[in-house]
Parts: C-alpha cells; structure tokens; sequence
C-alpha cells in the first residue's frame, strides 16, 4: 500500500478543488455497519427484511415496527468521527477539500467539523413533522418510546430517503455542481452499486480519480488510482505531512 498511498499524497497536494464521495465502508471503522457486507444488515435476520422495514410503505403501514429497527440499528449509541472524517475536515479547513458528498445519513461529518456535507440520503440529525413540519433533534426520538409524535398531534418521520422515496433534487444539483467543478475526487468506501447516487460519478471531468475501498468495485478500470484498504487509515497515512490527525 506504501506506493499508492504516496502517489494519493502527491496527488492531494497538487490539488485545491478536492471532492470526495463515501459511503458506508466511512463510517463502518467508527464501529457503524453496513448495509452489504457478510455481517451488514441486509445479511441479519429479522420479522422483515431491511429493505421492506425501510421503505416508504413500511413506514407509513407499520410505523411502530420500523421505529424499533430504526432506533436500534440506525442510532447506535456513542459513535465518534473516526480518522477518515477527520482527515476530510481537516482537509476542508485548508482549503483543499470543497465538499462531502455521502451516502451515510449518520452525521459524523458534520462531527468531525465538516461544513459542505451534502447528505444524498438524509440524515438521522433531522426529523419532522409530517403534518406541520416541525423540527425535532434526534435526541427527542431516541428518548421518546413508540411512535414520536410532534405536539400537533402529527407523526414524526425522520429526514433519511426511504426506499420507494426520490432523492433532493437540490441535494444532487448540488453534488453534480461540486464534482464536475472538481481537479480531484476521492471516492471511498461504496460499493458504488446504489444508483442514482453511484451514477454521480460520471459527471467527473477530471484526471485523478481516486478510488479507496475494501473491496474491488467494477469502477475499478476508470480510476487513475485504486486503493484497497480501510479509508481511515489510508487518508490518514496520505496526509501525515499535511497535519496530524489523531
């Protein structure tokens, strides 16, 4: 890994219009699993399947069933910013990284100190009413039981795209805005079969395209570079001249 990661070095110094695009394998070294992975979700057992509890219809017929998933798979408790989000809003603060767009809806970004983050699916940090639209932090649905309901009496629902849901259209004019004005973009931690999120990429004009996951993907012949190993530990290791990152 020491050459890749010293060609990703030099690549990250020469640039000043850096994006990067994650997904779950991000956030999966703060101790946040993924979806896909022999141990993800979608792999456990459950009354119903992770996709079925988190679609729209599932939502709306069964909202006390998918609360109960929701608070005990998508709000895991104590979960910090691990060194990939850290080196990403390091990265911003010196003015080399433009923008996060993630797939992840678990806020560590913003954690870490990330301003631009541009969350395709939402996030759990958010939640309101669907009769008045009410905000409500995510405190307020992790301390309340059963269904969260606003003092109007309406449903809390929170702001994460569910299956059968579209995404933002501002959130992905946004993205294709930052990707296609970027001289580097940093893709990690996706499988990049999640469409249309993993299309975004396509909008990419430039010469150093970098890939970092796990896993080899089938986008690995487009990248200038390709990674595979943790993301923290490899954006870490690409920016120990740049900063230090705890």
């Amino acid at each position: 890994m020491t050459e890749n990661v010293t060609k990703l070095a030099e690549m990250i110094k020469g640039s000043d219009n850096i994006v990067f695009f994650g997904g779950a394998g991000v956030s999966t070294e703060s101790g946040i699993p993924d979806f896909r992975s022999v141990d993800g979700l979608y792999n456990q057992k459950y009354d119903y399947p992770p996709e079925e509890i988190l679609s729209h219809t599932f939502f709306m017929r069964h909202t006390a069933e998918f609360y109960r998933f929701y608070r005990d798979k998508l709000l895991i408790e104590n979960v910090k910013p691990n060194a990939a989000h850290k080196v990403l809003a390091k990265l911003e603060e010196i003015g080399k990284l433009k923008a996060v767009v993630t797939q992840n809806i678990d806020g560590l970004h913003q954690d870490a100190g990330s301003k631009v983050v541009l969350e395709l699916h939402g996030g759990v940090l958010r939640n309101y009413c669907m009769e008045c639209g009410k905000a409500y932090d995510v405190s307020y649905i992790k301390e309340c039981s059963g269904v969260p309901k606003c003092s109007c009496g309406g449903t809390i629902k929170p702001d994460v795209v569910l299956y059968e849901e579209g995404l933002d259209n501002r959130m992905i004019s946004e993205s294709v805005r930052y990707i296609t004005e970027a001289d580097m973009l940093i893709i990690a931690g996706t499988s990049l079969n999640v469409y249309p999120a993993a299309g975004l990429i396509d909008y990419y004009r430039g010469d150093k395209l970098v890939l970092i996951n796990r896993d080899a993907t089938a986008r690995d012949v487009q990248a200038d570079l390709v990674i595979h190993d943790k993301v923290g530990e490899v954006l870490k290791a690409a920016t120990q001249d740049l900063f230090t990152c705890d």
